[in-house]
């Protein structure tokens, strides 16, 4: 019965949002095109608000305060989302890959 009650513990949403941010991290350090990258830092993100709604479930008087930090996140999000999208489009125009090793024209 004691795992059926692990939802209503801080330590398992924390544990959740470690393995999320090891994903993302290894996923940024991992992968080798500008896709996967834009993934694993969606991961690095979510890692973020599963943390926040966690504290805030958990230990935050204001029931409000993790709910718009995570917001925030979302937001932030979506906005690089979109702008990290039409850079890859406009990369791919010029150079034909995505891959980030070929992209070595970039630097300076």
């Amino acid at each position: 019965m004691q795992l059926l009650n692990l939802y209503n513990c801080l330590p398992t949403y924390l544990v959740i949002g470690a393995l999320l941010f090891a994903f993302g991290v290894y996923g940024m350090v991992a992968r080798r095109t500008v896709i996967g990258m834009l993934i694993s830092s969606e991961f690095i993100l979510a890692a973020a608000s599963t943390n926040f709604m966690a504290f805030n479930r958990f230990l935050a008087p204001d029931p409000a305060v993790g709910q718009i930090f995570t917001l925030f996140i979302m937001a932030i999000a979506a906005a690089e989302a979109a702008i990290a999208i039409s850079i890859m489009i406009a990369v791919y125009r010029n150079y034909k890959t995505i891959e980030t090793d070929d992209l070595v024209d970039l630097q300076g």
